[in-house]
């Protein structure tokens, strides 16, 4: 269970912002754009129709099925009484008020007009549309029930006053009419009814085109490859126009974007999980852990980018493998394959076959996993990509046939986006060196370029001290094999004994394996000899520091000799002084003391080799004792007290040891000397 500390709570933290950060750009349904043409080929996945949709006539159809109804569609008009009423009125005022003509021709002129309204008066519009045969009918509203009546006998209002003014030949009725301005009385009284006609024009819009049918939930509506006719461009149109309503309605009852949340935090937690149980350490390093956590996250939300903006071929491009590859290289093939199983899960939310989407990822990642177990050379990364290539490849043709029965199915353009997807495993190294710059994490890359004998740290060691660079060099190889019987960083190893003595550089001549002739220690007191002999570690350090040395090696530096004493120098004190009890602490490394399996195996090789050069028996028997005494005066001492490494490991090393020594010191066959011919 965990506490509540100050670890826990920034854990806490990469873990909500990690779900936030995954939850918010989880693409919604609203984010698919679809770009599609009619007469071209559909070039996304199969689509299946998330809810009904009404199938509708294709644009073509429709567009003719509106001009036929607009042809025949007979507007609906009505009679304008008001009009009527108020122009009659006006027009009997000011013949009385002419008073030139009897009653009886004011009548008749009266009479006239009110025919002319009775007959129908329209607009030159509609009276043009009359004259050419357009308009046969009309339709007027009686009650509920609509009636046609033909339009033969309206006139327009130029029309109406043609024929009241042959109705009067008469010179004194003329002028009558025309004092009187007859035609300012006369106006349209059968007008359009624009609102009655637009209501009846939409019913009929609405009866002609009618959804012809249905797409139910679970149909198909078209697939890749498939021609863009024009009845599925209009189906799509309309799945479009329902999705955006979907998603703009308020909806209490919608759950999905809750269920989304909820599929991310269980998957993140069982991250979170594996880390605690199985990478105790990992989870312990914040920094880590946030490197950890944040390229999960930062992969997850490109990956997401990438299939929204490239919907048709972002899952193939997307390079997935390029997540494990840079978790082995820093950490291990095991977190690298959980993680990786993390963000095809995640991914898999969003994707449109994600069964067969994990399936493929799962086996392209465990295919990079597989064949690059250390990246410590480019042509690693080289193959790698090819064993890549060759599984997505592989696999995406077996799911294809498997699931539509015959290889015709395949889409081989697919394999050119594998190829752009295997592509960007090149910038590995570019990823490499900048997280190795920004987390301080150290690679097999680096640790290799390390190792090479032509650094000038490597070459001074090798000038100055070329006895200590000779021990470096058995130490790292006997290091080396023994971590890779435990199952220990080999490239580790191999590099922390590089660099393990290179304090030695100041002061060459007291340390034995350089010296040749007088040792300078005879001279000097035995705390001032161990003084120097203890500085080397301190001085290694600073030498690391200006060299810019990863962290991972100065550990090696420092932790070398551990906590323990310079048991030589320490020994002749006590030797000079038996009745006084010597201070122990001037003849003591300054540690800390091993706290990895790798800085474990450099303490036990770098004291087994050294003693190794002092015997005078190199019997398999004599190697052996030596071997055993070193490593369990080691034990007794509480020297290995913090490391992580079981006692069935150190039986492992003592055994190749034990074995490495006696192969480097087998006794050869003397040659003979050639006798000469007298």
């Amino acid at each position: 269970m965990l506490k509540f500390s100050r670890k826990n709570v920034v854990r806490s933290l990469f873990f909500v912002v990690a779900i936030a950060l995954i939850s918010y750009f989880i693409p919604r349904e609203s984010d698919q754009d679809f770009n599609y043409t009619i007469g071209r080929p559909w070039t996304y996945p199969l689509l299946t129709a998330p809810f009904d949709i009404p199938v509708n006539l294709d644009s073509a159809s429709a567009a003719k099925q509106r001009d036929s109804i607009d042809r025949a569609f007979v507007p609906v008009f009505k009679r304008d009484d008001g009009v009527v009423r108020k122009n009659l009125g006006n027009l009997s005022a000011a013949l009385s008020k002419t008073g030139q003509v009897s009653a009886e021709l004011n009548r008749s002129i009266v009479e006239a007009v009110e025919q002319m309204y009775s007959d129908g008066i329209v607009d030159s519009g509609t009276y043009s549309d009359i004259s050419s045969g357009k308009m046969k009918n009309m339709r007027f509203i009686v009650g509920n029930v609509a009636q046609l009546v033909p339009t033969g006998k309206y006139r327009s209002v130029r029309k109406a006053y043609a024929s009241i003014d042959s109705m009067f030949p008469m010179p004194y009725a003329r002028i009558i009419i025309d004092n009187v301005k007859l035609s300012q009385y006369l106006h349209p009284n059968v007008v359009r009814d624009s609102i009655e006609s637009e209501r009846l024009l939409e019913q009929a819009y609405l009866k002609a085109l009618a959804p012809i049918g249905v797409k139910q939930k679970g149909e198909r509506i078209v697939d890749r490859g498939e021609i863009i006719t024009p009845q599925i461009y209009e189906i799509l149109k309309e799945y479009e126009r329902l999705l955006q309503s979907r998603n703009t309605a308020v909806k209490s009852s919608d759950y999905r974007y809750a269920g989304q949340i909820a599929v991310v935090v269980m998957i993140i937690l069982c991250f979170y999980t594996f880390l605690y149980y199985f990478r105790h350490r990992t989870f312990d390093d914040m920094r880590r852990l946030f490197f950890l956590v944040a390229f999960v996250s930062v992969f997850t939300l490109v990956s997401y980018l990438v299939m929204v903006t490239l919907p048709t071929i972002g899952v193939y491009v997307m390079p997935f493998t390029l997540l494990p590859i840079m978790i082995t290289t820093f950490y291990d093939s095991r977190t690298a394959m959980f993680a990786h199983i993390v963000v095809t899960l995640l991914c898999a939310i969003v994707v449109a076959y994600p069964m067969e989407f994990i399936f493929l990822q799962f086996i392209a990642g465990l295919t990079a996993i597989m064949t690059l177990q250390e990246l410590s050379r480019r042509s690693q990364l080289v193959k790698c990509a090819i064993y890549v290539l060759v599984a997505y490849i592989a696999t995406y043709s077996a799911l294809e046939v498997v699931s539509e029965g015959n290889i015709q199915a395949i889409n081989w353009h697919v394999f050119l986006y594998f190829g752009m997807n295997v592509l960007f495993l090149s910038f590995a190294y570019i990823f490499i060196f900048l997280v190795e710059k920004m987390f301080g994490f150290t690679s097999t890359v680096t640790l290799v370029e390390l190792t090479d004998v032509n650094t000038p740290l490597m070459r001074e060691l090798s000038e100055k001290c070329p006895g200590t660079f000779q021990h470096s060099l058995q130490v790292s190889n006997l290091a080396a094999e023994a971590a890779h019987v435990i199952g220990a960083n080999v490239q580790l190893v191999r590099a922390g004994a590089m660099y393990h003595d290179i304090g030695k550089i100041d002061n060459p001549a007291f340390f034995t394996e350089n010296q040749r002739g007088e040792n300078p220690h005879k001279v000097l007191p035995p705390e001032v000899s161990a003084k120097i002999i203890i500085e080397h570690v301190t001085n290694g350090l600073k030498r690391a520091d200006k060299a810019k040395l990863p962290q991972v090696i100065k550990d090696f530096i420092a932790q070398h000799h551990g906590a323990g004493k310079a048991k030589y120098f320490y020994a002749m004190a006590c030797n000079a002084h038996p009745d006084e009890e010597v201070d122990p602490a001037p003849y003591t490394y300054p540690g800390p003391n091993p706290n990895t399996k790798e800085t474990s195996i450099l303490m036990m090789a770098d004291a087994t080799e050294a003693a190794s050069r002092s015997l005078t028996d190199h019997s398999d028997a004599s190697i052996s004792m030596l071997v055993n005494r070193i490593i369990d005066s080691q034990i007794a001492d509480g020297m290995l007290k913090d490391s992580p490494i079981s006692f069935r490991d150190v039986e492992k090393i003592k055994q190749c040891f034990i074995s490495r020594l006696c192969t480097m010191y087998h006794s050869r066959v003397k040659y003979p000397e050639a006798v000469k011919k007298g």
